[in-house]
């Protein structure tokens, strides 16, 4: 089982960034594929990016591709996120979970508390 908690959300104005943290406790976070997901307001948790277990392949959405980017420390059991050239359609709750993929769909498990990410225009 892998505990996981989010921070590093906040506000910043469009155009700007935001790095997520995601600490994760537990002997096996290294064997699990995580990922990031989000919920805006009024709107169903969609999917934003995914990483291996080894950090070599990741996975964006298209919404978030060219400006986000997934990475993982191992050692540390952290996932980070960086987000750059935030939109003021990028604000959301950002939930990190352990990502599972079904065909094209992907879905997550064990997921953490979520940090709101809001992004003025």
């Amino acid at each position: 089982q892998v505990q996981l908690v989010e921070s590093g959300g906040g506000l910043v104005q469009a155009g700007g960034s935001l790095r997520l943290s995601c600490a994760a406790s537990g002997r096996t976070f290294s064997s699990y594929r995580m990922g990031w997901f989000r919920q805006a307001p009024g709107k169903e948790r969609e999917f934003v990016a995914a990483i291996s277990w080894s950090g070599i392949s990741t996975y964006y959405a298209d919404s978030v591709k060219g400006r986000f980017t997934i990475s993982r420390d191992n050692a540390k059991n952290t996932v980070n996120l960086q987000m750059n050239s935030l939109k003021p359609e990028d604000t959301a709750v950002y939930y990190c979970a352990v990502a599972l993929k079904s065909g094209s769909s992907w879905y997550g498990d064990y997921w953490g508390q979520g940090t709101q990410v809001t992004v003025s225009s």
